[in-house]
């Protein structure tokens, strides 16, 4: 048994037993699961610590000119006219009229515009470029230009949006996104129901805070645009390229440069701002353009987490078992698209979190609002779903009578049992081993009991909340299979090998993770090893750096590579090997009905948070946060332990502290002095267990790990501090100032 920091992971014989046999595989796998874990010094580790890491902000060309946006004040407004200065020589502007071809980022609708034509739809949506040799001097240009508008009623609010009483943003009725699915016979359910129980339950906005801001850099030369960026997905960079510009794909190059953080927020964002730097690349005659966001400027502009409304019904029988579930969940998209549909969908699958409901409706929406636009964020929609079904499982549990715990694992799915979207689990589900290492961690039983005898007792109030999740890894539904990420491994002659992905290392250890699974199967030091930032021209598209998928798809393509090179290993010279991702023979999913199987396996998770409440200030202290996890095998213990962490706190942050409220369509938090993130300092250390239950189809029983720490701990959360107070929790970030407005009113 190796035990260290909370970390908790066997390596007896009961790991042997549980791993599940791979299909055509050596049983030797099994020690290599084992042996891959171990946690080894990271790849990207020296140059970063040491500050030789070369960051967009860092990188210098000759003759290089610097870009700043000039900004729409105002939610939603027609332009009547812009005034711009006499312009210094060497200076010039970019706008709408500059983009080649089409003035729409590609994404999935195709909506949003490079740049305002007539109208802006939020505070922040860039209308135009100045562009210069000197910053200083671009910042004065900017700051001189007036723009004239016709204010437009603005739509600041999903009831807004739903209401209909002010003219659409978006097609007739606001809605980016209208689905529906069912299960079972969910009205002969409630007409049946001895009891039905109901809660409307909030999530706010949650702004990413990678350490670095957004950046690019165009270089546009004999014919051909190069842009170099912070990124997650350089190909969706390099498609939104495509489609702006109306160019062959030879003419455009991508590179991922050192990226300083993401969680999302470099997903489908850096296609815009490439955009930007390209157009004025094209511009400038030859010479490259660099734009680099100060914080505010990222903070008001760059996507955000939805916002969500989401309703819940619960039917219960006369034993006060779950019958049937009724669930609405609304998403604040603001003003364009993004990926709001699919954030939605998932949000949508985890409806009934880990319980078995054998009835149910799920209805998802997405609205157009003259908000910043929202988009993918660590979780993907998965955070909001199982922040309400949580607790609203926890509240059901309550209104029966019963321990939370208890009350929750009588309904745990199992192996055999259908998903929300009736989908098949084909393998063992381990919620009651991780429900066990949750009570025996925390706690959670006996101080469940004793604060709820002890309610509003003493100073301060204490409170223990517990909740459990699933996460589905890679893309929903037909997503894999419509990307077809495809790997490659070129061995060289000197025996060196290198990994050929579009896949991006962005903090969260895929420079190492990667390596590990290719050295370990080729049976070489993983030194030996070589994986770059990722440059089209050189790499496949293997699919974007998002949805867990890095390691579970693309490293189970790397590893399906590496075996068959070792095989071939003794012929001379070069050998490239490469893999395309098809998913396993089993998946069925519809997309007309979201019906099927919506992901190729799920991560499994619980958390228990414990908190005290100051009786006076209504302030919220964690004194203890525990996590079980199921993530398959780990491929390096120290990353995921790095992963829980920190996933863990940017949770516990999300729900508590990060505050970002909008005005008038203004965010009023739009500074690190304003929009408060957690420290080390700010909660308890996250003593956790893993509970191994590997996937035969990922690389060496490998899951999604990377989002999956985020999920659980706010709704614990929130139904600590329900339990401390007295009285329903129903949002967060649950702020201290809304605590003491319901306990004035009750």
């Amino acid at each position: 048994m190796r035990k260290g920091g909370g970390l908790i992971l066997s390596h007896d014989s009961s790991w042997c037993r549980n791993f599940h046999s791979f299909e055509n595989r050596p049983v030797v796998l099994n020690i290599l699961a084992m042996n891959i874990s171990k946690p080894v010094k990271r790849v990207d580790n020296d140059e970063k610590v040491l500050g030789r890491a070369k960051f967009i902000a860092d990188m210098k060309f000759d003759d290089m000119l610097y870009a700043r946006t000039l900004r729409s004040t105002v939610p939603r407004a027609k332009i009547i006219s812009i005034e711009i200065p006499e312009l210094p020589e060497g200076y010039f502007i970019v706008d709408h009229r500059d983009v080649p071809s089409n003035n729409r980022v590609k994404i999935l609708e195709n909506d949003m515009p490079f740049f305002a034509e007539d109208v802006v739809n939020y505070i922040g949506e860039p209308i135009l470029l100045v562009v210069g040799p000197d910053r200083a001097v671009v910042t004065q240009i900017l700051e001189s230009i007036k723009v004239k508008y016709e204010e437009l009623p603005a739509i600041l609010s999903v009831e807004e949006a739903q209401s209909g009483e002010k003219p659409p943003i978006f097609g007739d009725d606001n809605l980016f996104a209208d689905y529906y699915f069912d299960k079972g016979d969910p009205d002969a359910a409630f007409e049946k129901a001895s009891r039905i129980v109901e809660g409307e339950y909030r999530t706010g906005y949650q702004e990413h805070i990678y350490l670095e801001t957004q950046g690019m850099i165009g270089i546009y030369r004999d014919g051909k645009l190069t842009v170099y960026g912070s990124m997650q997905c350089p190909y969706y960079v390099k498609n939104a390229l495509i489609f702006a510009t109306g160019w062959d794909g030879d003419r455009i190059q991508v590179i991922q440069t050192t990226t300083g953080g993401a969680f999302g927020g470099k997903e489908d964002f850096p296609s815009l701002i490439a955009g930007h730097a390209a157009f004025a690349a094209i511009k400038a005659d030859g010479k490259p353009v660099q734009i680099i966001y100060d914080r505010v400027e990222d903070i008001i502009s760059t996507t955000k987490r939805h916002p969500s409304i989401v309703k819940h019904r619960t039917a219960l029988d006369e034993n006060g078992n779950i019958i049937a579930m009724d669930v609405d969940i609304i998403l604040d998209a603001g003003a364009y698209e993004t990926l709001s549909p699919v954030v939605l969908q998932r949000a949508m699958f985890v409806a009934t979190s880990v319980y078995n409901v054998p009835n149910l409706r799920v209805r998802g929406r997405a609205y157009a609002t003259n908000h910043v636009p929202a988009s993918a964020f660590r979780g993907f929609g998965g955070p909001q779903g199982v922040f309400a079904a949580e607790l609203h499982i926890t509240n059901v549990a309550e209104a029966v009578g019963a321990n939370p715990l208890d009350y929750k694992r009588r309904f745990f799915v199992k192996k055999g049992d259908t998903t929300a979207t009736s989908g098949l689990l084909r393998r063992h589900v381990p919620l009651q081993e991780i429900a066990d290492a949750l009570d025996e961690m925390s706690d959670f039983r006996r101080k469940y009991e004793e604060y709820r005898k002890n309610q509003r007792k003493g100073t301060p109030w204490r409170g223990i909340g517990i909740s459990f999740f699933p996460h589905g890894c890679g893309f929903t539904g037909k997503g894999e299979e419509i990307i077809r990420g495809t790997a490659s491994l070129k061995r060289y002659a000197d025996g060196r090998v290198e990994i050929l992905v579009s896949s991006v290392e962005m903090g969260q250890g895929a420079q190492t993770t990667l390596r590990k699974i290719v050295a370990e199967t080729l049976g070489i030091p993983y030194t030996e090893v070589i994986y770059e930032n990722p440059d089209t021209d050189r790499v496949p598209d293997s699919g974007p750096t998002v949805a867990s998928r890095t390691v579970v798809i693309v490293g189970g393509l790397l590893e399906r590579a590496a075996r068959e090179l070792k095989e071939r290993w003794s012929e001379p010279g070069e050998i490239t090997i490469t893999k395309t991702y098809r998913h396993p023979s089993y998946i069925q999913w519809d997309q007309d009905k979201l019906r099927g199987d919506a992901y190729p396996e799920y991560s499994w998770g619980g958390n228990v948070v414990e908190v005290e409440v100051d009786p006076v200030t209504f302030e919220i202290r964690v004194v203890g946060v525990w996590g079980a996890y199921d993530i398959g095998t780990p491929i390096d213990e120290r990353i995921i332990r790095g992963q829980i962490e920190g996933g863990v706190k940017q949770a516990l942050g999300y729900a508590t502290i990060e505050v970002m409220e909008t005005k008038n369509g203004r965010i009023l938090q739009a500074s690190l002095t304003d929009y408060i993130v957690p420290t080390s300092k700010d909660f308890p250390r996250v003593i956790f267990k893993l509970i191994p239950s590997p996937y035969e189809y990922g690389p060496y029983g490998a899951k999604c790990a990377g989002e999956v720490p985020f999920v659980g701990p706010a709704p614990a959360l929130a139904a600590a501090v329900q339990q401390a107070v007295g009285f329903r929790v129903d949002r967060i970030p649950v702020k201290p100032e809304w605590l003491l407005e319901k306990e004035l009113k009750k």
